[in-house]
Parts: C-alpha cells; structure tokens; sequence
C-alpha cells in the first residue's frame, strides 16, 4: 500500500503514526495491498476553499473525500483517492466532544476513507450503515473508548 499523507496546517499530528493508521483501516477494509490514498490535513482556510470549489458550500467543514476513480469506487479499486481533513475542525470538535485531538482525526480519517470505499450518508439507511460502519472502525482501533 502507499500512503501519502502532508499536512499544511500549524496543529501538531502524529503524521507517521496517521499513515500506519490508514494501513490498518484500509487493510481492514479489505483494500488490494497495491492501494494508494492521499491524506492531506489542512487549516480552515484551505478547507473552506474546498468546500466552496467543490461544494458550493461556504465555510470549512471537518473532512472531505475526493475518489480517483470514475464510477463507484469499491475496496477492489486501487487507485482510491484523497481525504482531506481540516485540522482547526478536528481540534474544535475534539474539544466539543472531549475527544483527544488524535482521535478526533483518526475518526475523520475514517470517515472518508469509507467514502473512498463506496459508503456514503445521501439517505438514512446510507447514513445509519455508514456510522455504524465508522463506529466499529473506530473501535476496533481503540477498543477501550
């Protein structure tokens, strides 16, 4: 697997420690060992530049996820995508929900590799797989949460 991650953001993160993460969630995923994903971790600015661009939305939001591949991507795909995952979000929302800022980017990085993946939240049995889905991920990595 290769596994890009760049972070353009003053937050301190584990960055090592997040690319052996995303080789555990993909792996556990079941994604081909010649998979490659991009993570970038970016501050508000870039996020919301993002979200207008390919959102129309204004303002940042936490993550983001762009697939490379036309179509629905599957966890057979090789060639999965980017996630993006806006740090000042993280950190605020870490802080809201009483998380550990590296949790809160872990669960994100979840999050959008599961859209990378082919789950999505359009409809509410689609959003209720998808937390269910992020939720076992997530403690699967820490069991004890």
């Amino acid at each position: 697997m290769e596994i890009f991650i760049d972070s353009r953001t003053g937050i301190e993160i584990d960055l090592e420690r997040l690319e052996k993460t995303a080789r555990q969630i993909l792996e556990d995923l079941g994604c081909s060992a010649a998979s490659i994903l991009s993570v970038a971790v970016v501050d508000s600015d870039e996020m919301a530049k993002l979200n207008l661009t390919y959102r129309g939305k204004e303002g940042p939001t936490n993550v983001r996820s762009f697939a490379q591949l036309e179509g629905e991507p599957t966890a057979r795909s090789d060639l999965l995508g980017d996630v993006v995952i806006c740090a000042d979000r993280a950190r605020d929302d870490a802080a809201a929900l009483g998380y550990p800022l590296e949790e809160m980017v872990v669960y994100l990085l979840i999050h959008g590799i599961l859209h990378l993946v082919g789950y999505d939240h359009a409809t509410p049995p689609d959003a209720t797989e998808m937390h269910r889905r992020v939720e076992a991920t997530f403690l699967k990595l820490y069991p004890d949460r």
